[in-house]
């Protein structure tokens, strides 16, 4: 019995693996505009933003015009490699499909690289969308 306590003790502990480092202040109102480089890609239309190389400071985002399949989809790792790394984006935050600017912990923003969409050069490289 001891063992099987231990044990579902043990599965419903957060782990570190699955958690995303962002810890940045998010922007709260639609049209704030921040930029960063990205530090951190949690999965196809998920990443953060950071100007130091510290994770509290990083920004986390979720590009709002690309919706990635999830990461446990059969195209959920290619989608989530697909995401640019290690360059500087330019952002607006913009209100989600219910309105709202901050949707589970990250703030929903439009981005740009070079002054291109994110979204579109995703899509250019293959990306497919088919996610929530």
């Amino acid at each position: 019995m001891k063992w099987l306590l231990i044990s579902a003790a043990l599965s419903l502990a957060p782990t570190a693996a699955w958690a995303d480092p962002c810890e940045g202040r998010l922007p709260g109102r639609a049209g704030e505009t921040f930029a960063g480089t990205v530090r951190y890609v949690g999965d196809g239309d998920s990443l953060c933003l950071g100007n130091t190389t510290d994770p509290a400071a990083w920004i986390e985002v979720r590009l709002a015009d690309f919706d990635a399949a999830e990461l446990h989809s059969p195209t959920g790792r290619a989608d989530r490699d697909r995401l640019i790394r290690r360059r500087r984006l330019d952002c607006v935050a913009v209100r989600g499909r219910n309105g709202r600017v901050i949707v589970y912990d990250r703030v929903i923003a439009s981005c740009r690289l070079n002054g291109r969409r994110v979204g579109d050069l995703l899509r250019a490289a293959g990306g497919r969308e088919g996610g929530n």
